[in-house]
């Protein structure tokens, strides 16, 4: 089992290094970048537990902090404390907090919530997909509402500058605004996805 949980742990590794250093894995909006890679670490996180859905989603907020340097947008401050944030000359130690907590919370929270739908709905295997659609969905919308959140509160002045927000508002528009559009096709995404992908994956990893 150790070895199993090794190699499908590399492999899931594999799957999210690829995707954060080409151009699948973050995609630029301008503003912001839109992600895919909560994708395969919510799916690990039902497979392999929370410790190893943990970790994967500290090497996504890695990704996210060299992607965020190298390739910067206007709200890359947030993510890098390499980038200046916006008004000042330094970057912030808070960039980290931001680009690497969501994420591991994303490899966390997933294991319980899938258990918790399962155990709520009748145990049967139809059940299976609809708890799997359920936290694909909402593992993602907490990932999407911990980043906004954590950019409009930490970095309230600077997000509003990079929005042209004049007002508190304002900025509550336009964090609606990111949590409705890409993050909604995120979480989406990561739902149906979740709910396609898990169910053979078990049964293969049952029968190996």
């Amino acid at each position: 089992m150790k070895t199993k949980d090794f190699s499908l742990t590399a492999i899931f590794l594999s799957i999210i290094l690829l995707c954060a250093f080409t151009p699948f894995g973050f995609i630029h909006l301008g503003v912001i970048k839109a992600t895919i890679i909560h994708i395969p670490i919510i799916i690990a996180s039902i497979i392999l537990g929370p410790k190893k859905g943990a970790f994967l989603g500290f090497v996504f907020g890695i990704t996210s902090i060299v992607t965020n340097t190298i390739a910067p947008t206007l709200l890359s401050f947030a993510f890098s404390p390499a980038i200046p944030v916006l008004g000042t000359s330094h970057g912030s130690l808070w960039a980290l907090f931001i680009a690497i907590v969501p994420r591991v919370m994303i490899g966390f929270v997933p294991y319980y919530m899938f258990k918790t739908f399962y155990r709520a709905m009748t145990k049967k295997k139809s059940t299976t997909k609809p708890a799997l659609f359920l936290t694909g969905l909402l593992s993602t919308f907490l990932h999407t509402f911990l980043v906004m959140g954590s950019i409009s509160f930490i970095f309230q002045d600077a997000y509003a500058q990079a929005m042209n927000a004049g007002s508190a508002g304002a900025i509550f528009k336009a964090v609606l605004t990111v949590f409705f559009t890409n993050g909604l096709v995120e979480a989406l995404l990561a739902a149906f996805i979740t709910a396609a992908v898990v169910p053979p994956l078990l049964k293969l990893i049952k029968n190996k």
